[in-house]
């Protein structure tokens, strides 16, 4: 065969293409102890990149500076305040995992007063349930939230060992995030160029990509601050202990489609009522219906609208998948590849029609 024959191309292609798999692949095993720092690197600087553009464009086009104090911004608005978040979770769970240690928080004697204080209908079905047992109660519930609560207050004793880590992880990011800010047009015209697919579908893929990590992190993650911000207070207000906590689990679970804060403070609202602390209970289904409630209502179409068009159970399933997978990362990771999926398939579906016709 020649030099020019096809099939020596083709051949020479392919193992080319293969040779480019691989090594794709080893460097994706490669920094996949870092895919955490990446992750949030690259989604921090999809969100801060309109607002770099505008400073840069104010200080006359001078990159460095702008993405410098771009970077600032990110310090002093979300990683400072999630580090004084997370010093305080730990203080409070260490306090309360305490108060369980020493018998001042009797879970048990808590589920005994609620159920004295059911009607009679409420209460067989209590005792038909078998749930009568307040020993084996006691265990459950004690060993159980304390078990969880210890997990969290050993991260205070962890953190020393993991200092170095994190603070490796977080300087990835931070450095990247520098990085993109700064010639993320740049290296986003190579890498979009380098993609082997048709201008026209690797440019809406690249969009629909930008689209919905905005989305997702506009909609759920100022929501879920929001909600766990406001729910944590309204629970210090009514002297609820371990408000934090209870605001940070408002939060997580505002993250789950379908789930929502009221996993949380529906059965508080309920003992407080059973329990005859009445007006407590109903400022708080008052808080939660009509506060709470309505932050995701007005909140998340002002800041999402129909950017992702993906159904509510697509969101749920790819979330919780996400969660499983890939930790805390995962509800980020979920929705994006299923939006992904969506788009791409949807594209699929468009063509079909004119490929028919044609």
């Amino acid at each position: 065969m020649g030099e020019g024959d096809p099939r020596r191309f083709q051949l020479e292609d392919g193992g080319f293409l293969a040779f480019v798999l691989l090594v794709t692949l080893g460097f994706a095993w490669l920094i996949a102890p870092y895919f955490g720092a990446i992750l949030w690197g690259l989604v921090a600087a999809i969100l801060f990149a309109p607002f770099n553009r505008k400073l840069c464009s104010l200080l006359g086009g001078r990159r460095n500076l702008s993405a410098i104090l771009t970077i600032l911004l990110i310090v002093g608005l979300v990683i400072v305040p999630a580090f004084m978040l997370g010093v305080a979770l730990v203080q409070e769970a260490t306090a309360i995992y305490g108060q369980i240690e020493t018998g001042q928080m009797d879970f048990a004697a808590m589920y005994q007063r609620f159920q004295s204080s059911l009607p009679s209908w409420a209460s067989g079905l209590v005792s038909r349930a078998g749930v009568t047992d307040f020993n084996a109660l006691k265990d459950m519930f004690g060993s159980g939230i304390a078990g969880g609560l210890q997990a969290i207050a050993s991260r205070a004793l962890l953190f020393g060992q993991g200092a170095l880590k994190f603070i490796a992880s977080l300087g990835v990011m931070l450095y990247l995030t520098f990085f993109l800010l700064r010639d993320g047009d740049t290296m986003g015209k190579k890498i979009i160029a380098a993609i082997p697919l048709h201008a026209s579908e690797r440019d809406a893929l690249i969009r629909h990509f930008i689209v919905v990590v905005r989305a997702t992190m506009k909609g759920s993650v100022v929501v879920a601050v929001m909600q766990g911000l406001i729910g944590g207070l309204i629970f210090w207000g009514l002297g609820i202990e371990g408000a934090l906590l209870w605001g940070l689990l408002m939060g997580f679970f505002s993250l789950v489609p379908a789930v929502g804060t009221g996993i949380v403070w529906v059965p508080v609202a309920i003992y407080l009522l059973v329990t005859g602390s009445i007006w407590e209970g109903v400022v708080l289904v008052f808080c939660g219906l009509f506060v709470i409630g309505l932050i995701d209502n007005l909140l998340r179409p002002i800041l999402v609208g129909h950017d992702t068009r993906m159904p509510d159970f697509v969101v749920l399933i790819a979330t919780l998948a996400g969660l499983q997978l890939f930790g805390l990362n995962g509800f980020i990771v979920g929705p994006m590849i299923a939006a992904l999926f969506m788009a791409v398939w949807s594209m699929v579906a468009d063509h079909r029609p004119q490929e028919g016709g044609g």
